[in-house]
């Protein structure tokens, strides 16, 4: 009988609750079991700092979660070298320099590193969105490329990103593994009937707000040509006069009801260099509910969404105003662009089709 094979997966946020833990690799843990792994899941944020984290103010208590964190990975460390794979997820520790990486690498057995979005550019978040702006000063640049280079495989969120880890790699251990969702879970359920009480939504965290924030004078203009709802799904709040608004907080215990309530689903993004890492995911979730996409045509969107075929492409202000008006007045239209786009993701996206890559990556590094 083959001995089954132990994983320490190292990560930022608790389990169950970061939408790019949770629809990445977090996913795939009972396939992982079933496959011979065993898995042990170290966060550094625990719950109640996660609950504060994205919120102004609590600065006592989010010095003492960051000190509880610190402390958690330096009782990881004597129990690193136990383990067959050592997993991590962006970073062992956020602030600081490159030691605790550089700590961990050396008592690995082996290691993955699993890289979301372009975290070798940083995302720019404007100071008055950023609830943490010292945070941002404080976190250490050398600590992705080290992981990049010396990670025996890495696991990037989009093409572009996998080409530039590549080059980085002293393994040239580098896979690209799309963002997917489970679509016996994320089923359709939209009749795209009539253009009155349209619902157009958007769903995210505090960190990109200002993506939403883009779409701002859009909605405006939009709102004076015709009637519909603008639904925003996230940890914060949100106000934008001259628009129907509602705010809906996320919980995964009504996350499938709250997104099946959306006709159109928007993924705005800035056009800069961080966008090249970006996986889709937003995207992905809206066609997984048949619902049509209006997105910024940049870094994997269009390999994600098929302009005219599952949804709509556009750059500039006037380019959205146009898509948005013509899907909430034109309900074949939606029918037409979400009934593909869900068909995209179960031949794409699905984890049924996603499950055996992440397997691959597994058996290539524990046995390479």
């Amino acid at each position: 009988m083959t001995a089954r094979k132990t994983i320490l997966v190292l990560c930022p946020f608790p389990q169950g609750i970061a939408a790019g833990q949770r629809l990445k690799y977090e996913q795939y843990f009972s396939d992982w079991r079933a496959a011979g792994y065993d898995i042990t899941v170290s966060s550094f944020i625990d719950r109640p700092m996660y609950d504060i984290a994205y919120e102004p103010g609590h600065t006592t208590a989010k010095l003492l979660g960051t000190l509880r964190g610190h402390v958690r990975r330096l009782r990881d460390l004597p129990r690193i070298g136990r383990f067959d794979l050592v997993y991590v997820f962006m970073w062992v520790t956020p602030f600081g320099t490159s030691l605790m990486e550089r700590l961990t690498r050396a008592l690995a057995r082996r290691l993955v590193y699993d890289i979301e979005d372009n975290a070798l550019v940083g995302q720019d978040i404007p100071r008055a969105d950023n609830p943490n702006p010292l945070a941002r000063l404080l976190k250490g640049r050398g600590k992705t490329e080290y992981l990049i280079r010396e990670a025996d495989h890495v696991i990037t969120s989009s093409p572009l990103l996998n080409d530039i880890c590549l080059r980085m790699n002293r393994a040239k251990r580098c896979t690209y593994i799309s963002s997917s969702v489970d679509t016996d879970r994320f089923v359709p359920v939209n009749r795209y009937e009539g253009s009155d009480g349209v619902i157009i939504g958007w769903t995210g965290t505090y960190s990109t707000k200002p993506f939403l924030d883009l779409l701002r004078p859009v909605f405006r203009k939009l709102a004076g040509r015709l009637r519909f709802k603008l639904r925003v799904i996230g940890n914060f709040d949100y106000e934008l006069p001259g628009v129907d608004l509602e705010v809906v907080r996320w919980t995964r215990e009504k996350e499938v009801e709250d997104l099946q309530a959306i006709d159109i689903g928007v993924y705005p993004l800035p056009l800069d260099e961080w966008v090249i890492g970006k996986s889709g995911l937003k995207a992905i979730q809206y066609m997984a509910f048949g619902l049509p996409v209006v997105a910024t045509d940049a870094g994997i969107t269009a390999q994600v969404v098929r302009d005219g075929e599952t949804g709509i492409l556009v750059r500039t202000e006037d380019e959205w105003l146009d898509a948005l008006e013509r899907l909430v007045r034109e309900p074949e239209l939606r029918r037409r662009l979400g009934e593909a786009g869900r068909r995209d993701v179960l031949a794409k996206y699905s984890t049924k089709v996603i499950a055996g890559e992440y397997r691959r990556v597994l058996q290539d590094a524990t046995e390479g």
